[in-house]
């Protein structure tokens, strides 16, 4: 029996929560090992989408040891080390400008090293923020951005006519941008009037925040591959391309949360009924 499309892409994201659902169970170790693989396999498809297939492929390696440096450095919560790696990350960069500056001139760009920095601040800086949240407030930034995605697909999808942003992503429309907006506060809301200690009408302007955060992530994303002219940042999720197209929207409402965390500290959940989950201790 052939699965369509659609069932295809439903199996396929049931079976990507289910791995940071177990990561979140298992806490420690496990959680930064799923998070350490999640984000080299998107830095990776980063990078391959400036520099595809083997090109720079020794480049791509060493972004790769980077990000893992830099997550065990900021889990360890160790500034020195953390600054350290995204200043190694800056100057391997530069160097590499330097090099190919000295052999010729005029067709040295400094692009690359850009490029390969900016991966470095895109996705491990942005997925480390998990690291120091209990798993009640992973859960909240999690369901806000996958209700947000998944309603703001359907509703545009069966009502949508009036693009919101064409130039930058063809198919989005108004009405799926609000469908994500009022799914993602009837979350954000949810939780908070369950375990949060603001007051639960906090949470409504929380989820308009963490939408904004959410579709503009998303549109970041799509910018960049109508720039380069490429549809999916992978294939390895059958439906839904690749890793970096399903977190592009989580690796701006990560940071937008917190954001919002460092300015209304209130607004932090309570484990609540996620006691059970062990997450305290990281390597």
């Amino acid at each position: 029996m052939q699965l369509s499309p659609h069932s295809i892409r439903l199996a396929t994201a049931c079976l990507v929560l289910a791995l940071p659902a177990a990561a979140l169970f298992f806490g420690g170790p496990v959680l930064f090992f799923m998070l350490a693989l999640f984000s080299g396999l998107t830095l990776w498809e980063f990078y391959s989408l400036f520099w595809p297939g083997k090109r720079r492929f020794q480049t791509k390696i060493i972004g790769q040891l980077l990000s893992f440096g830099l997550l065990v450095a900021l889990a360890q919560q160790n500034t020195t080390w953390s600054v350290l790696a995204l200043l190694v990350a800056f100057w391997i960069g530069n160097l590499a400008f330097l090099s190919e500056f000295s052999k010729n001139g005029e067709q040295a760009s400094y692009l690359d090293g850009l490029v390969f920095f900016a991966g470095l601040m895109y996705v491990p800086l942005a997925l480390h923020f998990f690291l120091s949240m209990n798993p009640m407030e992973c859960i909240l930034v999690l369901a806000a951005v996958i209700f947000s995605d998944t309603a703001a697909f359907y509703a545009g999808t069966l009502w949508g006519k009036a693009k919101i942003w064409p130039q930058v992503s063809p198919k989005k429309s108004w009405v799926g941008s609000f469908g994500g907006l009022i799914a993602c506060t009837a979350v954000t809301t949810g939780l908070g009037a369950l375990c949060g200690n603001a007051p639960w009408w906090a949470y409504i302007y929380l989820g308009i925040f963490l939408n904004l955060a959410a579709q503009f992530g998303d549109f970041f994303e799509s910018a960049i591959k109508r720039k380069l002219g490429i549809k999916d940042s992978g294939d390895i999720l059958p439906g839904h391309g690749g890793l970096m197209d399903r977190l592009d929207s989580l690796l701006l409402a990560l940071p937008a949360y917190a954001i919002a965390l460092a300015i209304f500290p209130e607004l932090i959940l309570r484990p609540g009924f996620t006691q059970l989950l062990s997450g305290a201790s990281l390597p």
